[in-house]
């Protein structure tokens, strides 16, 4: 019977629930893992609409929903920019769902897999990954992962925990300096 419920599923159904579930959530935090064939990182999240929060040991990214301010250990500086929708659905799965209609070619049927329904969707227009394939939660439409299955041949998965809504916290989609080393040059590149 459980295996016929998740076949009656249709991905638009899923998506919509899930993002009925993103709209009513307000503010929310979660820690994320991602690993890649350039190794893997972790780190936390706070997101609320189309604005985020990503602070890991290696990068720390703020998008006030139009600006993005990423500073990256590696090259010692941050950077401010006007990213590309593409560019944000890389870094921030829940984005890449919210712009699944016009972004995605959507399977005919929804595949259940333990407690997740698995949908894999194609872009539309050529894009540096050539495959997402989500996991959504079946009691409560959360994304708990993401894999994308790049266009050369490598995959990057993106894994969510400590998943929390509601959460009250001051503007964490700001510009903070003071989780930067102090002295950091700022390049913007707008």
């Amino acid at each position: 019977m459980l295996a016929l419920t998740a076949m009656a599923q249709k991905p638009e159904t899923v998506f919509d629930k899930a993002l009925a579930n993103l709209s009513k959530s307000g503010l929310i935090t979660a820690d994320y893992k991602v690993a890649s064939a350039q190794g893997a990182t972790s780190g936390s999240i706070a997101m609320k609409g189309n604005k985020f929060r990503i602070l890991s040991a290696d990068v720390k990214s703020w998008y006030d929903g139009k600006t993005q301010w990423t500073y990256a250990k590696a090259t010692g500086e941050v950077n401010i920019s006007t990213p590309a929708a593409a560019d944000l659905q890389m870094s921030n799965p829940y984005v890449a769902a919210k712009n699944y209609k016009s972004s995605f070619n959507l399977p005919k049927t929804v595949e259940k897999s333990g407690s997740y329904y698995v949908i894999k969707l194609t872009p539309k227009k050529k894009a540096e990954f050539k495959s997402l394939t989500l996991y959504v939660g079946t009691s409560n439409y959360n994304i708990h992962k993401a894999r994308f299955a790049m266009a050369n041949g490598t995959e990057t998965t993106i894994s969510i925990s400590n998943y929390k809504t509601n959460v009250k916290m001051p503007n964490p989609f700001a510009f903070n300096k003071a989780l930067v080393p102090k002295g950091t040059p700022i390049v913007d590149l707008r």
